[in-house]
């Protein structure tokens, strides 16, 4: 079942989760072949090592795709399994078959499985993105046990599997897509990639709430789970790492989508901050991390009197509890009230942020969007508020203040106690509270 519960009968609802229809039935793991348990069955000693043993480095294959290969964590380990979701219509087909055909061209073999297309409709889309002529091997194949037996016989270095929701076991009795026979396919098919030391990509379907669809078992099971990120409206697609048992996580690698398929974006910041209007309120830039990656963005806030009894608190691209939090300190530590007003709050470009960092930034916006007073436009802000209405320090800040410096920004606002390593060239004022940032930048404000 899909949390894992245990049960003694068949049900149709499961008493821990809810869930109708998702109880199967499987052997208790605690029986052998012969249905003895295996205190009863002898096995062989393991092999035993200690923390000080020296492993060689391990080996990479580049992709050529240098964003792709930024996300790996410098490229594909062999005899690992990664896991990439993503919404329909994103781009994972197209950004994995344009993968395959770098990883041709460079004399690794390649096969791609799609459970999903014809190869004459993947052969098309090669013709289109220019890679008819990459030496990849196409398959059009939903059987799993065949699937293995080409892969055993084929020995490629990179197997791409698109996608895992539609993959058939013959030994499990339930369709396609359903948790038992997700998590019976993707642990095959992990195995066979530790076992014979190929490479898997897995395609993987997500459920409304953006999350992979299947039984969570089968993210712990693989290396690696990247999620394809972006908005229908904007043409940016942001290719991100949760999880890298090879390389850092949360690292990004961002992605144009244009008519010859995804180009790759080298200086995102650059892009992010191009339609940038000029002086305008409810503007503020800040400088995030991505990982080991510096980002420009631009957060934009509006705010506007509100005829309802509640207001609006729309967000797009941050987290709105975390909005709410910004707006209860303006107002109780500060005396900026918003309790009448509508607050819409978006991150420009279609990016998504989760750090903390931007509070700061956040309370910037909403307050020149209040006031109708625009921001100087050469200016970086950054720094995590407290609930206290303190500024805490933030990490990378010199890393921040360089990629600003790069792109022609001269001053930014920060968190006192901030370590810094050098000279950055900027004019940093740092900042206690929030009411002090507020008197340094905007001056006195009515409430």
């Amino acid at each position: 079942m899909k949390c894992g519960a245990a049960h003694k009968k068949w049900a149709g609802r499961c008493e821990a989760c809810g869930e109708w229809n998702s109880i199967a039935e499987e052997a208790p793991l605690a029986a052998g072949p012969s249905g003895k348990t295996l205190g009863a069955t002898k096995g062989r000693k393991m092999a035993l090592g200690d923390l000080s043993e020296i492993d060689k480095p391990l080996p990479r294959m580049a992709s050529g795709i240098a964003e792709f290969d930024r996300v790996l964590g410098g490229g594909m380990v062999p005899a690992s399994a990664i896991l990439v979701g993503g919404d329909p219509g994103i781009g994972k087909s197209t950004l994995l078959l344009q993968a395959a055909a770098s990883f041709a061209r460079a004399g690794k073999s390649a096969i791609y499985v799609s459970g999903e297309e014809a190869p004459s409709q993947i052969r098309m889309r090669a013709q289109r993105l220019g890679l008819a002529d990459a030496p990849v091997k196409l398959a059009a194949e939903t059987n799993l046990r065949d699937i293995i037996t080409t892969l055993e016989t084929e020995r490629p270095d990179v197997a791409i599997i698109d996608s895992v929701q539609t993959m058939w076991a013959d030994n499990v009795t339930s369709a396609p897509g359903s948790v038992s026979q997700v998590r019976a396919t993707a642990h095959e098919l992990v195995t066979f990639a530790k076992r014979r030391g190929v490479a898997v990509i897995l395609v993987g379907h997500v459920t409304k709430d953006g999350q992979i669809a299947g039984p969570r078992v089968v993210e712990h099971m693989v290396d690696t789970v990247i999620y394809f990120e972006g908005e229908r409206g904007h043409q940016f697609r942001i290719l991100r790492a949760v999880k890298n048992r090879f390389g850092p996580a949360d690292e990004i690698g961002v992605f144009e989508m244009t008519g010859a398929g995804l180009q790759q974006v080298t200086n995102p910041s650059a892009l992010f901050l191009s339609d940038r209007e000029k002086q305008a309120s409810g503007s503020a830039v800040f400088a995030g991390m991505e990982g080991t990656r510096p980002v420009l963005v631009e957060i934009q806030a509006l705010v506007a009197q509100s005829s309802l009894a509640s207001p609006r608190r729309n967000v797009v691209g941050w987290d709105s509890s975390r909005l709410s939090m910004i707006l209860a300190v303006l107002e109780s530590r500060c005396g900026i009230g918003f309790g009448n007003m509508d607050v819409y709050l978006n991150i420009a470009g279609g990016m998504r942020i989760s750090e903390p960092a931007a509070d700061l930034a956040v309370a910037a916006a909403l307050i020149s969007a209040r006031q109708d007073l625009s921001l100087p436009k050469d200016t970086v802000i950054f720094g995590e508020i407290s609930l206290s209405g303190a500024l805490r320090p933030i990490s990378q800040a010199d890393n921040r203040l360089k990629e600003a410096k790069k792109l022609g920004f001269s001053a930014a606002y920060a968190p006192s106690r901030m370590k810094l390593a050098g000279e950055s060239g900027m004019k940093v004022q740092t900042i206690d509270d929030v009411g002090g940032f507020i008197a340094a930048c905007f001056g006195e404000i009515d409430a």
